[in-house]
């Protein structure tokens, strides 16, 4: 068996300026973070046996996860479109609308359209890249929407958008 991942497809370079905030902010704090675990790790290896030094090891981990993420978002920060506008027409659903849907059960869901970067900061966010978010857009209120995710096929009528 092969470890071989394709990779996984481009994400949307969207973002509303309230995740670019966000995404900014933790950049900013990781630096700090990542002095002090420098700090802590040479304390650590200066300690002595490294290959049973539980602390030596931890904070070699977590000066590698914050490396991981402070290039991601060195990488990604440039590559996104921060979204300030509102469109013309608040009748249909575009990037950052917050969007009232019915099921056949009648139960109501509210979700918000952004990018795929800030959808899991929020429970009731979804990724514009989500096949939820795709069949969305550009419908009209009070249209009826089908959606086709892995777990079979999902109707829905859209009862309310908001910007």
């Amino acid at each position: 068996m092969s470890r071989y991942r394709p990779p996984s497809p481009k994400k949307s370079p969207y973002i509303t300026a309230e995740g670019m905030r966000r995404l900014e902010a933790e950049q900013k704090a990781l630096w700090p973070r990542r002095r002090e675990v420098v700090a802590a790790l040479s304390a650590a290896a200066a300690e002595g046996d490294r290959s049973e030094n539980a602390e030596y090891i931890y904070r070699k981990k977590e000066l590698r996860e914050l490396d991981r993420r402070i290039r991601y978002l060195q990488k990604r920060l440039p590559d996104l479109t921060v979204v300030r506008e509102k469109p013309t027409s608040s009748e249909r659903v575009y990037f950052g609308a917050t969007v009232h849907l019915q099921d056949e059960n009648e139960k109501v869901s509210i979700y918000r359209i952004v990018g795929p970067d800030e959808h899991d900061h929020e429970e009731n966010y979804i990724s514009i890249d989500s096949p939820l978010a795709r069949s969305l857009l550009k419908r009209e209120f009070g249209e009826e929407v089908t959606v086709k995710v892995p777990a079979g096929t999902h109707r829905y009528l859209i009862t309310g958008i908001s910007y």
